[in-house]
């Protein structure tokens, strides 16, 4: 139980210090969703920072899945087609409602906006009643 106290801590601090980082160094907010919206929509200007960010997670997250595939095994009892499906659905959902919960929550909370306290608020309670009727009234 304090091993997984202690990842999460140090995971948090780590996302918080990489925003941190972000923000000081290059003068943007962390949202993963933005930050993907502007590569796939054509914001060629600022492409190459996008395109290395993204690539960063991904090979970051490569190297974390070879060195600790335990960490990756889906314990949700879903398919993996679902959850990717799911995930899509989330960064539309991101697009749509400008920004996501690491630009909201992370960045935007720790900056003392109002818009995004009220957006990560809505995205808190809409996914524990999403969570809540999936699971208690459907089923699923």
């Amino acid at each position: 139980m304090m091993n997984s106290i202690l990842m999460a801590l140090s995971g948090g601090a780590l996302i918080g210090f990489a925003a941190s980082l972000m923000l000081v160094f290059n003068g943007r907010v962390t949202g993963i969703s933005g930050i993907v919206n502007g590569l796939l929509g054509g914001l060629f200007k600022d492409g190459l920072w996008r395109l290395t960010f993204i690539l960063g997670l991904l090979v970051g997250g490569a190297l974390l899945g070879m060195s600790h595939p335990e960490l990756f095994v889906n314990t949700s009892g879903r398919s993996v087609v679902l959850v990717t499906l799911a995930g899509l659905i989330v960064g539309f959902g991101t697009v749509m409602g400008s920004g996501c919960t690491s630009g909201h929550g992370v960045c935007g909370i720790a900056r003392f906006s109002v818009r995004s306290l009220l957006a990560t608020a809505t995205f808190m309670i809409i996914g524990i009643l999403t969570a809540t009727v999936l699971k208690y009234w459907l089923g699923v």
